[in-house]
């Protein structure tokens, strides 16, 4: 059997291995953003305001008690670190649509900086669980 020749004109596609990774990442994060932030918008920032919530229910102690515990560990990685993902797919797709830089710099960019905020977050969540 003969191979096909792989001539200059010729292309040879790669296979992305990881990319599956990234749209998982993707799609879990506009989930998120899609379900959870508008509820953290509705109680923070219009039912408290109006009075329509006690205001014991956002009170300093309960909300530093909520947040730094394990249910808060997760709120926070649904809340803030699956949309860093769900952003930084966005921001490299598109700048590869539009063909700004070198693709394999801009993946590592992109989750690179989604990976270091969501690292962060966690990580104070876990500073003021620990603390």
């Amino acid at each position: 059997m003969n191979k096909p020749s792989m001539g200059k004109n010729s292309t040879q596609h790669k296979q992305a291995f990881d990319e599956p990774l990234w749209w998982g990442l993707f799609s879990a994060g506009g989930v998120c953003f899609a379900v959870f932030l508008p509820a953290v918008i509705l109680f923070i920032a219009v039912l408290l305001p109006l009075g329509l919530l006690p205001a014991e229910a956002l009170s300093y102690e309960r909300a530093s008690s909520l947040l730094f515990s394990v249910p808060g560990f997760l709120f926070v990685g649904a809340v803030v670190c699956l949309p860093l993902f769900h952003a930084a797919h966005r921001l490299r797709h598109g700048m590869f649509d539009i063909s700004v830089g070198n693709d394999t710099l801009n993946k590592k960019l992109m989750y690179g900086g989604a990976a270091l905020l969501s690292i962060v977050a966690l990580g104070l969540v876990v500073a003021g669980f620990l603390g």
